[in-house]
């Protein structure tokens, strides 16, 4: 469009050249230069009362008697010379809270803390999704300041809506969780319920969120100092508790065996009590032990009876 409208000036050019050449007779050749300039001009105005509205886009039509409560969408559109267009963005925009600087919308840490059920405070790197709805822009340009500069309607928007209703919404769900149901277990439980209110509390500014995304969740400091001491207290239990165990591990074996060497002591005792019991019942016992442990052998010397002469029982 912009193309066009650059050649109609052309041809206005052309055809003010035309009329300039024919007053002064510079000699200079122009054919048809009323022609030209007139179309362009023609063409002008009416490239004027075309307006094109892109994809990504929605039309506010402001006429001399106010704002038209009727959006031109996507397509091309003709407006009387007197009306005005204003082109509004109805893409999806993303507001992120986040705890690391010029990670979010703001360039300072800007996580959102909301209480749990147990009074503990917990942040919340956390981006939604959301975008006007494009049937509703003449309502919002109309209700909603653009003086901030380009694009100044979507960051009031930003800034006094969605960044306000993230909080009272989180912070109402947040409530109903423990520390760590929100750390971990129900955070995409928690996503839903979330979006679920933001819907309902911004219908009234003619926006629609599309998606809640929880991406961190932080402890407060001195909660998370008292959680590291507590699983470090939690540690040092388990290693005395595992020291103790295999102490009495040790002190049982050692009763054990000390057990095993008392009984087999007594019965060494016993047996050697019930041994010289039947020696001295019986003596010949002695000779019946020395027959049972005789090799049959008979002893190579002797001593003589009464002279002590030693005799060689193996000589022939």
């Amino acid at each position: 469009m912009e193309i066009i409208k650059i050649l109609f000036f052309l041809a206005i050019i052309y055809g003010i050249a035309g009329f300039v050449n024919k007053f002064k007779k510079t000699g200079l050749s122009l054919p048809s230069y009323p022609i030209v300039g007139l179309a362009g001009i023609v063409g002008l105005v009416l490239s004027g009362l075309i307006v094109k509205i892109a994809a990504q886009q929605v039309g506010v039509l402001v006429t001399p008697r106010g704002v038209s409560n009727k959006e031109l969408l996507t397509g091309w559109h003709v407006i009387a010379p007197w009306d005005q267009v204003y082109k509004m963005d109805k893409t999806v925009w993303v507001y992120t809270c986040a705890d690391a600087a010029n990670e979010g919308a703001k360039t300072n840490a800007d996580a959102i803390w909301a209480p749990t059920k147990d009074g503990i405070k917990m942040g919340f790197d956390v981006s939604v999704s959301w975008r006007i709805i494009p049937e509703e822009a003449s309502w919002i340009y109309q209700n909603v300041t653009d003086e901030t500069g380009k694009n100044g309607r979507y960051h009031w928007l930003e800034e006094n809506v969605i960044r306000a209703k993230l909080k009272s919404a989180l912070a109402l769900t947040v409530s109903n969780y423990s520390p760590i149901e929100v750390y971990s277990v129900k955070r995409e439980e928690i996503q839903q319920h979330v979006l679920n209110r933001m819907k309902e509390e911004i219908k009234s500014y003619k926006l629609n969120v599309n998606q809640i995304d929880i991406r961190e969740v932080y402890y407060n400091k001195e909660y998370e100092s008292a959680i590291n001491d507590k699983k470090l207290a939690e540690q040092e239990a388990l290693r005395l508790i595992e020291v103790t165990k295999q102490k009495q591990e040790k002190l049982l074996q050692a009763k054990i065996e000390k057990d095993i060497a008392i009984q087999l002591a007594e019965g060494e005792a016993k047996a050697l009590q019930i041994k010289g019991a039947s020696i001295n019942s019986n003596p010949k016992i002695i000779n019946l032990e020395w027959i049972n442990k005789w090799d049959g052998k008979l002893p190579t010397y002797m001593l003589g009876k009464g002279n002590g002469v030693l005799l060689n029982l193996n000589q022939k």
